[in-house]
C-alpha cells in the first residue's frame, strides 16, 4: 500500500492531519493539471478547492489500485467538466460587459485561443490515461518518473505513452494545420474567380 493510499485512509476517517500531509504531497501536480484543462489560475484555484473538498468527503470511496493520484486526477477533471457545464448553462457573459468603449489592449489570450482551441481538440482525441501522462509532464512539470509512480505503471509504459501521444498529437495538429491552408487556398482562389 502507497503512503498516498494509506493517507487516503486516514482522510476516510476525518484526520485532518492525513489531509494536510495528502494535500501537501499532491497539490502542485493537480493545480498544474487542472490549470492545463480551465486556462485559468481562477478558475484553477476554485476548481481545486472543489477537487479537495470532494477528496475529503469521498476518501472512503476509494478503492486502493496503486493509483491513488490517477484517482484525484479523475475527480480534477470531472470537477472542471461540471464547472464547464454551469458556466454554459448560465452563459458566462453578461451584456454589461460587452457595453462601453473597446480599450483596444492587446490580449494575448484571445491571439492565442485558435492554437490553444486546436491543442485542447487534439488532446482531448487521446486516450485518458495518455491524456494525463501528457499533461502531467507538460503542465504539471513532473518528471516521467513520477508519473510513472502516481499512475502505478513502470516507467518504461509512461515513456512509451508519452511518446506515442506526443506523436500523435504531432500528427493531429499538422492535419489540422494542413486542412486550415487548404481551405484558406480555396477560398482566395474563390475569391480571384469572382
Amino acid at each position: 500500500m502507497t503512503v498516498e493510499e494509506q493517507l487516503l485512509e486516514g482522510i476516510a476517517r476525518k484526520d485532518q492531519e492525513a489531509f494536510r500531509e495528502f494535500y501537501g504531497r499532491t497539490v502542485r501536480p493537480v493545480h498544474s493539471y487542472i490549470l492545463s484543462l480551465t486556462g485559468s489560475r481562477q478558475e484553477a484555484e476554485d476548481v481545486m478547492q472543489d477537487t479537495f473538498l470532494k477528496i475529503w468527503t469521498c476518501a472512503g470511496e476509494y478503492q486502493a489500485k496503486g493509483k491513488p493520484l490517477a484517482w484525484v486526477f479523475t475527480i480534477a477533471r470531472n470537477q472542471c467538466y461540471m464547472r464547464f457545464r454551469e458556466q454554459k448553462k448560465r452563459g458566462e457573459t453578461c451584456l454589461e460587459e460587452l457595453e462601453g468603449p473597446e480599450m483596444g489592449e492587446h490580449c494575448l489570450e484571445i491571439e492565442q485561443a485558435p492554437e490553444r482551441q486546436q491543442l485542447l481538440w487534439a488532446l482531448s482525441r487521446l486516450k485518458e490515461e495518455d491524456r494525463q501522462v501528457v499533461l502531467l509532464y507538460a503542465a504539471a512539470g513532473m518528471k516521467h518518473r513520477e508519473i510513472a509512480g502516481a499512475l502505478g505503471m513502470p516507467l518504461s509504459t509512461e515513456l512509451a505513452k508519452y511518446s506515442r501521444s506526443m506523436k500523435r498529437l504531432q500528427e493531429m495538429l499538422r492535419g489540422q494545420e494542413q486542412g486550415n491552408t487548404e481551405r484558406e487556398e480555396s477560398s482566395l482562389k474563390e475569391k480571384s474567380e469572382k
